[in-house]
């Protein structure tokens, strides 16, 4: 099986996948490899270092520079702009250029902008117009200039209110993790909340730490724990908690002292959108030790794919 030529592109590379599309006045240069079922869309430019995978989408008014490698299955939206030279001078070319990459599934919106040597994670989706500086994390939704997380793409969102769940009730599922709701006592004096090691709290307590002063715009976690338990309570304020288990993704709002959330070992977390006033204990049931965390996604991917199959 061939791929598909307008007759009014130009493709120089030998390295063209079956069932690919090269729609009008689209130029492949001689170095670029392109994988199988593609669509190059009218006016497309990949330069000599450019790899795209299988069941890639470009779309009209895109150029792929040196150093951009795009995984499977990733939609780039009209007009989205790569850069490849953080200082570009005219008539002056770098010896190697930043690497930048798309990972499998994402999505980038028309008209973005991505800087050199960038990650954006597996079936991340930038907005239209946004420009990127950082990496993004997988499956995170970034908008704006400069890009910050709004949401997560693919999450089942808890949305009870703490206010409306008695304490002691069983513990509500968010995959591995669960949400538990903490005795509170008002009188006339105020009110009170409490929680007891190895009872509310589903472990003993060894260490804690407050999370607070966090700009909106940033994330925090984004790891996960080897051994480690860890107990979440927003003791002011409110914040967003994503975990993820490998399989499902879960938000929940900690808007709350009564609500914590307990992540076991082996749950990648994310914490975000935090307010002004937000303060966020975490109660952890080890001393800190930093071999303990993982912090490269697909590290932690590869460990539960290999879980998963022991389970099995």
């Amino acid at each position: 099986m061939a791929f598909f030529q307008h007759e009014s592109a130009l493709v120089e590379s030998p390295s063209i996948g079956d069932g690919t599309r090269v729609w009008a006045f689209a130029h492949i240069l001689p170095g670029a490899r392109v994988g199988e079922n593609c669509n190059l869309c009218d006016h497309t430019l990949l330069e000599n270092d450019v790899v795209l995978g299988d069941r890639v989408t470009v779309k009209c008014g895109v150029q792929l520079w040196d150093g951009l490698r795009v995984e499977d299955d990733v939609f780039i939206g009209p007009n989205a702009t790569f850069t490849n030279d953080p200082y570009p001078r005219s008539k002056q070319h770098l010896a190697k250029y930043p690497r930048t990459t798309i990972k499998r599934g994402a999505s980038i919106g028309a008209n973005a902008t991505i800087l050199p040597g960038l990650t954006i994670g597996d079936g991340a989706m930038v907005g239209a117009g946004a420009v990127v500086t950082h990496n993004v994390p997988p499956h995170a939704k970034v908008v704006g200039n400069p890009a910050r997380i709004v949401g997560y793409m693919d999450v089942v969102r808890e949305a009870e209110s703490a206010e409306l769940v008695k304490p002691g009730t069983s513990p509500t599922a968010l995959g591995e993790a669960t949400i538990h709701h903490l005795p509170k006592v008002t009188d006339l004096r105020g009110s009170l909340i409490f929680g007891e090691a190895s009872r509310h709290v589903p472990f003993d307590v060894k260490r804690y730490f407050l999370v607070f002063d966090v700009q909106s715009e940033h994330i925090r976690g984004e790891h996960a724990h080897r051994r480690l338990h860890q107990f979440l309570v927003c003791v002011s304020g409110r914040c967003n908690v994503v975990t993820d288990d490998g399989r499902t993704r879960h938000e929940v709002v900690l808007d709350s002292p009564s609500k914590g959330v307990h992540i076991p070992p082996m749950v990648w977390a994310t914490q975000y959108k935090f307010s002004r006033d937000a303060v966020l204990l975490v109660l952890a049931s080890d001393y800190y030790d930093a071999s303990e965390y993982i912090r490269d996604y697909y590290e932690y991917l590869s460990l539960r794919q290999q879980t998963f199959k022991v389970a099995v």
